[in-house]
């Protein structure tokens, strides 16, 4: 393997210019022994990455399609949407698009957004259980000077609550913030410590870290379940008897049946922090072609999706409580993903909601022919069928 001082300090140039890249690149593979033939070929200029990688080398290409037309008849998505999905899963666009042509045909999806927070959570060491009562006093007494710290560090975020969680001689304060069209963790994290810093002042409290992991950011949370983080959204739909059997090949009855016995009590079996087909799946897709954070991947998982008999007709719902989007800043800057945004008419100020209820729509269409394949048995053929 090739080294040396030259080459490492090539490898380390943080130039955004495409000779900086392209140097990098070079570097990459004198010390590598790979070729990165692909990898340089992209279309956007570097420079307009630098807020979202260090050390750039190339671009990463992700086949990209399109689900849909889907029907949304929302609070803030209204009319038929095409859905531009990045994924290397076979299978998974013609499984959605199925889902979306019976849920369109149905008359369309509702979605409706019920809480819309962003969270961080510091973690204070504190003398004990009074001194943590004293700071949780003084907390709750002094709201606003903590509320006017946060706004001189943002023009668009809002605090709205702290929830104070004591545990011996840790206090966990769960800052609640509205951050507009940001999906907001930045914004959340330099506004709580800007707080952080007058409590510590004030009160004696030691800031341990500015995330105390009660966020909870990234991870699997009951917290996140039951209070929300990002945006609480509900999908809905109900699908006539003949659509179900002449669309999906299959009946209400075991539709209904499948969701119980495999998303509700095998989810209960496993304890999972979820309850769905493969909420995830979805989520990936769409946040990968429209530049979101993939990791908050994580919040589509814990998706609870239910079914009933209605009727003789299905009635299928979906509750994502942790729906993390942003239609401003973070990869969203990005030309290809800023173009898939646009598809959306999701790009810019004013469209957060709007692309949570797409999200949550595109789940349940996900959702629905996937339970619609396992209850007829044909999961295993689909995949088969389409190179899987």
């Amino acid at each position: 393997m090739a080294d040396s001082p030259e080459l490492r300090k090539r490898l380390k140039n943080r130039g955004y210019g495409r000779a900086d890249v392209d140097d990098r690149r070079a570097a990459v593979e004198e010390f590598s022994g790979a070729r990165l033939e692909h990898v340089a070929a992209y279309s956007f200029d570097p420079e307009g990455a630098s807020r979202n990688v260090e050390n750039m080398i190339g671009a990463t290409q992700i086949p990209l399609g399109f689900a849909g037309p889907v029907r949304i008849r929302g609070d803030h998505a209204e009319g038929d949407f095409i859905i531009p999905l990045a994924t290397t899963e076979g299978a998974l666009l013609a499984s959605i698009s199925r889902g979306m042509s019976v849920i369109t045909e149905a008359g369309g999806a509702h979605t409706k957004i019920y809480m819309d927070t962003m969270t961080r959570a510091p973690v204070f060491r504190v003398d004990g259980i009074d001194h943590a009562t004293e700071v949780m006093a003084w907390i709750s007494e002094n709201a606003d000077t903590l509320g006017e710290a946060v706004s001189k560090t943002t023009s668009h975020g809002r605090l709205l609550d702290i929830e104070p969680y004591p545990n011996g001689r840790n206090l966990y304060l769960r800052f609640v913030f509205d951050t507009g069209d940001a999906m907001g963790m930045n914004m959340a994290t330099i506004a709580t410590e800007a707080a952080c810093g007058i409590i510590e002042e004030r009160t004696g409290a030691k800031l341990v870290s500015v995330s105390g992991n009660m966020c909870t950011d990234k991870k699997p949370a009951a917290i996140n379940i039951l209070k929300g983080r990002g945006k609480t959204v509900l999908a809905e739909a109900r699908i006539p008897a003949s659509v179900v059997e002449g669309r999906l090949h299959t009946t209400t009855a075991a539709v209904v049946e499948t969701n119980y016995r495999k998303n509700l009590m095998g989810s209960a079996m496993a304890v999972s922090l979820g309850s769905n087909a493969h909420a995830a799946n979805m989520v990936a897709a769409l946040f990968l072609a429209t530049g979101q954070d993939p990791a908050q991947v994580i919040g589509g998982s814990m998706t609870l999706t239910s079914c009933e008999d209605v009727d003789g007709d299905l009635y299928i719902c979906v509750r994502m409580p942790n729906v993390e989007v942003g239609t401003v800043g973070g990869g969203t800057r990005l030309p290809c993903q800023s173009e898939a945004l646009s598809v959306l008419g999701c790009l810019g100020t004013g469209k957060a909601r709007k692309f949570a209820e797409i999200v949550a729509a595109t789940v349940l269409a996900g959702e629905l022919s996937t339970l619609g394949a396992q209850s007829a048995g044909h999961l295993g053929k689909a995949h088969e069928a389409l190179g899987r």
